[in-house]
């Protein structure tokens, strides 16, 4: 069994894919439950984003994503309520684990990106959070909760 490689960020995981490198080119492999930290259950890519565009801008309420530059590069920044993390992905299986919870923008893609997304759950409009305030709200009362409980 392969083992992935990643670094941790309070609740946000970096991962790299692995590559088998030979004469006929560069094979990277994402197996779910391996180098994706849960069952793949959807995915997608995004491509042709126009320069000034932005993606995501929501939060899943309990969906988890892996999204990696699969080609070019963009921003990614997310925030878990308590800390945010940004990142430059860029080509060659540089990637990063979006916990459920968090919220999510991408920006600054380069005219060639393109964007991979592994999530742990089928589509769901009702999965999803678009508005950044009743989130916060949303995460207050969780951790609210969470601390009378512990």
């Amino acid at each position: 069994m392969r083992e992935s490689k990643s670094i941790s960020t309070p609740s946000v995981q970096r991962l790299q894919l692995p590559k088998y490198v030979d004469e006929r080119g560069v094979l990277t492999v994402a197996e779910g439950c391996i180098d994706i930290p849960f069952d793949i259950a959807r995915i997608f890519w995004i491509s042709n984003v126009p320069s000034e565009s932005h993606r995501g801008g929501h939060a899943h309420w309990s969906c988890h994503e892996a999204i990696f530059a699969v080609r070019g590069s963009f921003e990614i920044e997310i925030d878990d309520g308590s800390t945010v993390a940004a990142f430059v992905l860029t080509e060659g299986g540089d990637g990063v684990v979006v916990p459920a919870g968090a919220w999510c923008d991408l920006r600054a893609f380069s005219t060639d990106a393109l964007c991979l997304v592994m999530a742990s759950e089928s589509y769901d409009v009702t999965g999803y959070c678009h508005n950044k305030e009743e989130w916060r709200q949303a995460f207050v009362s969780r951790s609210k909760l969470k601390n009378r409980i512990e």
